[in-house]
């Protein structure tokens, strides 16, 4: 039951769709302490500026007339027909991007081709299985004709002209159409792509990855590689080339059985769950040991080795041309060696739908550079992210030695455009931010060091009382009564009053064999025995640190169903640090506030305090990589008692799977005047409620998770929503909107010029030559890096009407990373936005054990409990 609205006028939305340009660049800001740095970004020289590139459109068809893919043969047919036919082509060097577009710098001697092009395929080499299909695929008449090459038809039709021109252009700040300029970008780029697929490398966007003597095995049959992302931007500064260290999962090579067996865990292959098998090697591709040939899995034997039979053509004697059962086992045993361990196992399928074609597993090993695409564990990507991290010092040399091996600018295609790269940093100057002065318990004012600051022998600013609270236990081996009196105690140490537990439920050792949903109802169902009535606050001991399958169950439960306030921890170690941490997560669930910024709790934000202003987090979350069918989670958070920005609310929706513009932000209902079940409603009420009767007049938007490609949806359709939920309340007027995208996934870094064994210092900004030539963008890393390189966030300002200076705009975004109220650090990206990637990832794991349905219909999430809607649950 959701908590009920208070009685305002409501009335169908008043506007039209109104129409948003990007903003462009308003001047940089000054404020801050001066810092020489460098970059993962290489300048462009362009030496001839009139080249036009030209596009043509492939296709390829076998001489049949069947299309062909070109992912699969592509590059191999156009490397053949280059080099068959580059008389033709006046020797133009062509760029292809691996499936049906190709350019050139300057045209061809014409614009249609139509080449025949020979190329053995390696596909067609199934000498080496078994088929269904009457004979054994290594029949010597078999064997013969595999090797025989194969004709292609190419077929090339120009398509349009791309001027390298308008990216030189659209950095002066001259308008372009922006469509012409991410061409030109994308000709670059896909010269860099070829590049690396010609040195055998795994292609992943605008990454590439080959085998690497420092791959981290993560487990389950997984290894992480490391590569380079590389692309093409253009900057304030010029083109440049930005170049970073990535790392990608690939399938451990190696015979097939081992990778099942440490996939799913097991010692024996007895034990290996085949169904789940079946799946996982779907599309994998396998070399034949005994012939030395690439085939691809599509499925698996109904039955093992030994019983899996086949019709085989009996070559010689008085039978000749007739055909006998045989058994996969048997035909191997005769005609190579005996399968020493898989003749109880399933064959693998390596032929066609219609064609089967077995080979025993133990024949069988995985190919190298093969992509992993399945959720990592959380041990697995803990472990990944331990092996993968680099200091500074080691990542500036990974780079630029990366620039000195593959030489960039020598390639021919570069080359005939007059392209020449840097082989050294862009140097770029930044600034450093004062970080804010942050207000404790007992009127304590506090200036955190380098993004950091702590709760030793300091109180709360709000403490909460927590009077009526219980422990449930999911066997985890510890003592829930110690727990509860260091709780307390550090609770009094922080000015939080905590009576002792009133209940101290453990988990009866037989529930363990149920899942985890019956887990949770058992646990629930033996807590109400002993309550007298509902707790306000249960501390939850669950059995593994992370990813524990009782986390979503029992949340949804507590929040949806109960009502009740949780803290789930898995304490390993009972430090007055960690103690420290739970507290500060509790107190914000509870209601408390734990620090405020100075001039948040003396009302003297600019632009802010004076005007209601409402700030927003967006953000979505997706399903696991590979499963298409999970729905995506969409969380705003709303900040609440204007003139704060310190709490906020959620609320949270479903959306079809991958769907990245939120679309739930005004869902009007059908057949009524005034019902609106949208997310914004929501937070509207709530700003209503907390601050004293007040609408907002101005609205702050952080947005997470887009790409730039999607800016004007954000502001053409998420912000429409919002002015329709706006007056659906019974505004005319609109707000005042300040839109702001914070990027994350992306590979800029930034190192100390003069100290390049130190990440930047926290409150690092650079709004100068490495940003955008024309739009309002800038980098900062409020954080402080102790691990590893420190990624900034980069900010783009996508409208700005309430009308901050840029010095205003930095300093705000600086101060909102240093509200978190369950960090004592400045996070490395706003909190607002930090709390929608939270709240969205916590319901997310409530239809984590549900059905999800088969005719695409996404599921309603329950609603939140009126007792914990407007708490900050996601702390």
């Amino acid at each position: 039951m959701e908590k009920p609205l208070p009685a305002l006028a409501m009335k169908p939305e008043q506007t039209s769709h109104r129409d948003y340009a990007i903003t462009t660049r308003r001047g940089v800001g000054n404020m801050g302490n001066r810092i020489e740095l460098c970059t993962n970004h290489y300048n462009v020289s362009v030496r001839q500026p009139d080249v036009v590139f030209h596009q043509y459109t492939v296709s390829i068809t076998t001489e049949d007339g069947e299309n062909v893919d070109g992912k699969g043969i592509g590059r191999k047919l156009i490397d053949q027909l280059y080099k068959t036919y580059s008389s033709d082509l006046a020797g133009k060097r062509l760029a292809y991007d691996g499936e049906k577009t190709l350019y050139t710098v300057g045209p061809l001697p014409q614009n249609d081709f139509d080449f025949h092009v020979i190329l053995e395929d390696s596909f067609s080499k199934r000498d080496c299985g078994v088929s269904d299909g009457g004979s054994p695929s290594g029949s010597c008449k078999r064997s013969k004709r595999s090797f025989l090459p194969r004709s292609y038809k190419v077929q090339m039709h120009f398509a349009a002209k791309i001027p390298l021109k308008t990216v030189l252009v659209s950095q002066r700040g001259i308008d372009t159409p922006d469509k012409s300029t991410q061409d030109a970008l994308r000709v670059l780029d896909i010269v860099l792509r070829q590049q690396a697929a010609e040195r055998g490398c795994l292609l992943v966007k605008h990454a590439f990855f080959h085998n690497d003597r420092n791959s981290v095995d993560v487990g389950g049959g997984v290894i992480g590689i490391r590569g380079f992302h590389s692309s093409f931007r253009p900057t304030h500064g010029g083109l440049s080339l930005n170049i970073d260290v990535s790392t990608t999962m690939i399938l451990k090579p190696g015979p097939v059985i081992e990778f099942l067996l440490a996939n799913q865990n097991v010692e024996l292959p007895r034990k290996i769950d085949w169904i789940k098998a079946r799946k996982m090697l779907k599309n994998m591709r396998v070399k034949a040991s005994h012939r030395n040939m690439e085939f691809k899995i599509i499925g698996l034997s109904e039955k093992p080795c030994n019983q899996q039979s086949f019709s085989m053509k009996i070559k010689n004697g008085d039978r000749e041309g007739q055909t006998k059962e045989i058994t996969v086992f048997d035909y191997f045993k005769q005609t190579y060696t005996e399968p020493t361990y898989s003749a109880y196992l399933p064959c693998l399928d390596v032929g066609k739908p219609n064609r089967p074609n077995y080979l025993p597993l133990e024949f069988c090993n995985l190919v190298s550079l093969q992509r992993y695409t399945k959720a990592l564990s959380g041990k697995q990507r803990a472990l990944l992210v331990e092996k993968s991290r680099q200091k500074p010092l080691e990542r500036i040399k990974t780079l630029n030695d990366a620039m000195g091996t593959y030489c960039y600018d020598e390639d021919p295609f570069l080359a005939g455009c007059g392209i020449s790269i840097e082989k050294q940093m862009t140097r770029v100057e930044g600034r450093v931010l004062n970080p804010p002065m942050l207000k404790f318990g007992k009127n304590e004012d506090f200036l955190p060091c380098n993004g950091r600051w702590n709760f030793n022998n300091k109180m709360l600013l709000k403490p909460s009382v927590i009077k009526s609270w219980a422990i449930v236990n999911f066997s985890f081996p510890c003592d829930s009564s110690h727990i509860s009196r260091e709780l307390i105690s550090c609770g009094m140490s922080k000015g939080i009053e905590i009576d002792r537990p009133f209940a101290l439920v453990e988990e009866d050792p037989q529930y363990k064999k149920w899942g985890p949903v019956e887990r949770v109802e058992r646990m629930i169902a033996k807590m109400k025995l002993k309550f007298p009535e509902p707790p306000y606050f249960i501390l939850c001991v669950l059995p593994e640190r992370k990813n524990s399958d009782i986390y979503g169950p029992w949340k949804k439960i507590c929040l949806t169903e109960e009502g009740i306030n949780t803290q789930c921890i898995c304490p390993m170690k009972m430090s007055k640090q960690y103690l420290t941490n739970v507290l500060l997560k509790i107190n914000s669930k509870l209601g408390g506030i734990n620090s405020l910024l100075g001039i948040e709790y003396s009302s003297n934000i600019p632009l802010i305090n004076k005007i209601p202003t409402l700030i927003l987090g967006m953000d979505v979350s997706h399903g696991s990589p590979g499963r298409a069918d999970v729905p995506s989670v969409a969380a705003v958070v709303g900040s609440t008692c204007w003139p704060l920005v310190s709490r906020y609310r959620a609320a949270v929706r479903t959306q079809s799977p991958k769907l990245e513009m939120i679309d739930s932000l005004f869902q009007p209902v059908e057949n009524t005047e005034k019902g609106d079940n949208g997310i914004m409603n929501e937070l509207f009420v709530e700003f209503f409620v907390t601050s004293r009767s007040r609408k907002p007049k101005q609205i702050i938007i952080f947005r997470d998770g887009v790409s730039e490609s999607q800016f004007n949806q954000v502001l053409n359709i998420e912000v429409d929503q919002i002015i329709k939920a706006y007056q659906h309340l019974g505004e005319t007027d609109v707000p005042k909107f300040t839109v702001i995208v914070a990027q994350k996934n992306h590979h800029t870094k930034l190192f100390q010029a003069n100290k390049g064994t130190e990440n930047v210092p926290a409150g690092t900004v650079v709004d100068t030559k490495i940003v955008h030539p024309t739009n309002y963008d800038f980098y900062m890393c409020a954080h402080a890096g102790i691990i590893g390189t420190s990624r900034p966030a980069h900010y783009h300002v996508l409208l700005d009407e309430i009308g901050f200076s840029p010095d205003d705009m930095q300093n705000l975004i600086h101060s909102l990373s240093y509200v978190n109220q369950r960090s004592t650090t400045a996070t490395s990206i706003v909190a607002p936005v930090r709390y929608a990637h939270l709240a969205a990832a916590q319901v997310a794991q409530f239809i984590k054990f549900e059905d999800i349905s088969e005719e695409g219909i996404v599921p309603e999430l329950p609603h939140l409990h009126r007792n914990v809607a407007s708490n900050m649950f996601f702390c």
